[in-house]
């Protein structure tokens, strides 16, 4: 089988369509692409000609192995640091590039708690306001960095202000993207 070659779906599958974000269900014996697999998820051409996002943890599905995501070691002791490495897990599903090289990371504080643990508050936007993968990608954001040891708490909001552009994409972001 080559990357190009079409997957029939070994069982039904929960997915999201892309980019409005609406739960579906793709059905055994259902035929899609693997265009993009980054971070923990696929993002899939079904036969409908729609995109799709289909977390890594149903990806025996498409008869593949769950990707491991490069999730930092959440055994380690907790470093601030580890918050934006783990960010950089998360994918936006039509671009191959993490969320904090796209710049949609504004804000990432953590504070700490008693016992060791911390709060880590992050503010993040999306490409355009009207994307429907916001919360699938604020959801993620959040589960992987409550994941991490020493955190107790992830608060994720979407934000709008100021409004993202491609003045905000990291130097890699633009080479990945072709825009130099």
């Amino acid at each position: 089988m080559s990357e190009s070659d079409p997957i029939e779906l070994l069982r039904d599958c929960p997915a999201t369509l892309i980019p409005t974000g609406i739960a579906t269900l793709l059905t055994q014996g259902d035929l899609v692409l693997i265009v993009q697999q980054l971070g923990t998820s696929f993002t899939v051409h079904t036969s409908r000609g729609q995109l799709a996002r289909i977390d890594g943890r149903d990806a025996d599905a498409l008869g593949v192995d769950e990707p491991s995501g490069a999730t930092p070691d959440a055994s380690a002791e907790f470093e601030p640091e580890q918050v934006i490495e783990t960010l950089r897990t998360v994918y936006d599903p039509e671009i191959p590039v993490n969320v904090v090289d796209l710049g949609l990371v504004y804000r990432c504080d953590v504070t700490p708690l008693d016992g060791g643990r911390h709060r880590v508050e992050i503010d993040m936007s999306m490409t355009a306001p009207g994307c429907g993968m916001g919360d699938v990608l604020r959801q993620e954001a959040q589960a992987k960095v409550l994941s991490l040891r020493g955190v107790a708490e992830v608060d994720v909001q979407l934000v709008w202000d100021p409004p993202w552009d491609m003045s905000r994409l990291s130097e890699e972001a633009r080479l990945e993207l072709g825009l130099w």
